[in-house]
């Protein structure tokens, strides 16, 4: 199975291009940690060439090409490279799975869902052609107002290994409907479905340049791409500590960034719950995906009168979880991206234990799995707030667990936390849901489920989790430039200054 994956270039300017240093990084499969390839490692050198391939795309026929092209001709694109994708949708999910150790199904629905985006931002790009010229009303009866939206310029796309297929989607997809190119670089943990988007690029013949994947490095391309003065906006998904690094290199030359950060999201379930969908829904807002995601709900907070029942039911749930070859079928727990992750992770088991908390379920290797880097859901109780455990983004199959008495200490609970991405609420009291849903500090929040997405509604978090929305409309004006133009209509002259004497 691991001699799918196709050994391939850079891709700039329409062309599969040998990096300057001629460098490469090994392709490691994490549910085995066998090498399985390698993917091409770029350097600033490389930067250099895509952002001028980039920037040669963005003004071709001063615009005509791609930027200032209708909508509707840059939809085409999108959707025939969304058709590419479900064509693929076997073999890129495979190809997923290999690199990140992901359930197969979850990949194949990682697919869907990237084809999907692209086709809803086709129907976004060509809407964009109904609003050329908007215009803007005004008092002064002899101006005139309208705005144009136009593509921000080169952008550069800075993806992260937990989704790597659908997170770049989620920024490729808007930009290039906006009339931007792009530089995308994804993690070096994951490229490969990345590189497979080049290649279904020049496939549907994507005007050379629009798109460029430059592989490789954080140090050796996304800081050379933050800090470039000829890159016009920077959108990032990653870590809170590299957003910073990204956000003061942009900084330097006053260049646009959303950021789409870490988080700590809590889930709150109260005594009027039903305890079984509850249960469900916590074991997936935390255990999906291994639990790496920037959004997982890893902070139960449960009312004190339920607790002791709902911790049996979340030990029967998770006892129930299939962990296996992620390439197995109905696997719902594959392993972690890396030894490095999968360290990190046992180290936050073994640290809580250490200050105090209680393992109650998990926090181990799956006795039946000797080989990669597999982790067990793992339930952590007795937790206090100046635990680690309790402050610090895991990004594994990890949850902590409080109690609850009162309302107010819930919400108190919920909002200790530096991160503001993500909240679930569970009660079948829908004033109360409403009430936390406004009073919680996220910028997502789920009532009676966790971790829905979808490409029609805003994504994105407060504090520390970043800055700007991603989805929707909103992840549409991302890469739009908003330039009021006025007009003087009247025949009179504008009367501020005495005109000079007739000579």
């Amino acid at each position: 199975m691991d001699d799918l994956v196709p050994s391939r270039q850079l891709f700039i300017a329409g062309e599969w291009r040998e990096p300057v240093l001629k460098k490469r990084i090994p392709i490691v499969n994490p549910a085995t940690e066998d090498i399985v390839g390698d993917l091409p490692a770029a350097t600033a050198e490389d930067v250099d060439i895509a952002v001028d391939a980039a920037r040669m795309a963005f003004f071709s026929n001063k615009g005509k090409d791609w930027a200032s092209a209708s909508g509707a001709y840059r939809a085409k694109f999108l959707r025939a490279i969304a058709d590419m994708i479900l064509e693929r949708k076997s073999l890129l999910a495979k190809l997923e799975t290999i690199d990140t150790g992901k359930p197969l199904d979850e990949a194949v629905s990682d697919m869907e869902s990237s084809a999907s985006c692209f086709k809803y931002y086709a129907e976004l790009a060509e809407a964009l052609d109904l609003k050329e010229r908007t215009p803007v009303s005004i008092k002064q009866q002899s101006f005139k107002t309208h705005v144009l939206k136009e593509p921000i310029g080169v952008v550069a796309l800075i993806t992260p290994w937990n989704y790597p297929l659908l997170m770049a989607v989620w920024k490729v997809a808007p930009a290039l409907a906006a009339g931007c190119t792009a530089i995308l670089k994804p993690s070096e943990l994951a490229s490969v479905t990345c590189l497979e988007l080049a290649d279904i690029c020049r496939q549907v013949g994507l005007p050379s340049g629009v798109l460029n994947v430059v592989t490789g490095l954080g140090s050796e391309v996304g800081a050379p791409l933050s800090s470039h003065p000829h890159v016009d906006k920077i959108a990032f998904t990653g870590s809170t500590a590299t957003g910073i690094k990204v956000m003061t290199a942009a900084a330097q030359t006053i260049k646009p960034v959303s950021l789409e950060l870490g988080g700590k999201s809590p889930i709150l379930v109260f005594q009027d719950a039903d305890l079984d969908n509850a249960a469900e829904w916590t074991i997936y807002g935390c255990f999906a995906t291994s639990g790496q995601i920037c959004s997982a709900t890893s902070r139960l907070l449960v009312h004190e009168s339920i607790a002791a029942k709902f911790l049996e039911k979340l030990i029967d749930w998770s006892k129930n979880i299939k962990i296996s070859d992620p390439m197995e079928e109905g696997c719902r727990l594959g392993s972690v991206i890396s030894k490095t992750q999968y360290e990190k992770i046992l180290n936050f088991i073994t640290t809580a234990k250490g200050e105090g908390a209680t393992i109650l379920h998990g926090g181990g290797r799956p006795q039946h799995l000797n080989q990669g880097f597999f982790i067990e859901p793992t339930i952590i109780t007795d937790v206090v707030t100046s635990m680690s455990i309790w402050k610090e983004e895991v990004f594994g199959p990890v949850l902590c667990v409080k109690t609850f008495t009162t309302e107010d200490e819930a919400l108190e609970l919920a909002n200790d936390t530096d991160y503001g991405l993500g909240a679930a609420v569970i009660s079948k009291d829908p004033e109360r849901c409403e009430r936390f849903a406004k009073a919680i500090q996220s910028g997502v929040v789920w009532k009676n489920c966790s971790q829905p997405c979808f490409n029609e509604a805003p994504w994105g978090g407060k504090k520390l989790s970043g800055i700007g929305r991603e989805l929707g409309e909103w992840g549409l004006e991302n890469y739009l430039s908003i330039k009021q133009v006025t007009e003087y209509t009247s025949d009179e002259p504008y009367g501020w200054y005495s005109p000079p004497k007739k000579q």
